[in-house]
Formats: C-alpha cells, structure tokens, sequence
C-alpha cells in the first residue's frame, strides 16, 4: 500500500468504527475489551490519542516518568470524556494526517484495525478487516521491536495467511485468515492462539 492507500483506509476504518461505538448501549460502553483491564470506552478514549502533539506528548510522557505502558494505560482509563464526546472526537479525525512524532502513518494503521477487534470482538460484533490493509499492518507488527516483539514471541511459528499476502516466521506452519494473524502478532487472543501456544518454542 503506498501512504495515500493507507490514510484514505484509515479514514474509512475510523469512520465505520466512530458509528459502531455510536450505536453501542451504555453498557457495551463500559464492556471488558480483549486489552487486558481496558473497557470499550478506554480503547475507543485511546484511539483518539494517537493525534497527541509533540509537546503534549512530552509532558504526558514525563508525567509517567517516561515509561511507555503507564503513559498509554493512564490516559486512556482516565479519560472523562462522554461516549458522544469520544464518537465526536473519532469521526472528527477523519481525513486528517496527524500522527504522533517518531511513527508512521501504518501505526494508526494498525491501532485502529486492531483496537477495532479488541472492540468488537468481545461485544459478539463481527467486524472484518480489509485483506490488503491488514497484511500492511501484519508485516509492520511482525518487524516491530518496541513495544512488542511478535517474531521473537513466535519463535518456531510460521505464519501463512489465507486470504492476504502475508507469510512470515519459519518453523511450524499454521494457516488462518489475516484477521486471525493480525491479532495472534498484537498479542490478542484469536482462533489460532491454541495451535500457536502448542508449537512455538519456549
């Protein structure tokens, strides 16, 4: 995907996922995510994050002692924004390029693809991702070493999509549909997490 691609995909990911949680009830809002200790609303709070200026950054940062998790973690479950607040704030970062200093635009790629699912998942809501898209992000996750570090978690595993060019890992090989793939790199539960905890090597 080249850059125009990958905004103009994540433009229509934020705007579908701004109307789902639009539609949701008070209490899916305050549901369990798959981020462990997260509810809906701290994910969809932290999607609206990524848009964070430089010296906001910077300060929210030292305000945690610059420790990554904590930094991410406090902002999105003291977030006291309303549901109709957060849904403004979602739909309104559509057809923006904004994205935190030091990333790139495949990040918010793949925060809202995956933090989609974290959503959708738990509430029983079926919400596809786009193939091509996805295995962008797939190969971001698999080459990332901060925060997670999926191909050494993976180690013995080799990764096969389905339905997306995406292969990655070498070892044990387990086929499955790139949503699949996609969560099973973000460290999410998924429909191969059993087969992968059988064979990866330890």
């Amino acid at each position: 995907m080249d850059t125009d691609q990958v905004w103009r995909t994540i433009d229509e990911q934020r705007a579908d996922l701004a109307d789902l949680l639009e539609s949701l009830t008070p209490q899916q809002w305050v549901s369990p995510s798959l981020c462990e200790g997260w509810k809906v609303r701290d994910v969809a709070a932290h999607l609206t994050h990524s848009q964070m200026g430089p010296l906001h950054a910077l300060l929210e940062a030292a305000r945690s002692g610059f420790r990554f998790d904590p930094m991410i973690n406090r902002l999105a479950t003291g977030d006291a924004r309303s549901q109709s607040e957060i849904v403004a704030n979602l739909r309104a970062m559509v057809g923006s390029r904004k994205h935190i200093v030091g990333t790139k635009p495949v990040d918010p790629l793949t925060d809202v693809l995956v933090h989609g699912q974290d959503i959708a998942v738990p509430l029983g809501i079926d919400r596809p991702v786009p193939p091509v898209a996805a295995a962008a992000s797939a190969h971001h996750l698999w080459d990332m070493r901060f925060p997670m570090q999926p191909a050494k978690r993976l180690k013995g595993i080799r990764l096969v999509a389905t339905d997306a060019d995406f292969a990655g890992g070498d070892g044990y090989e387990i086929k499955a549909p790139i949503r699949e793939i996609l969560m099973t790199l973000g460290g999410r539960p998924s429909a191969i997490s059993d087969e992968v905890q059988a064979h990866r090597v330890v």
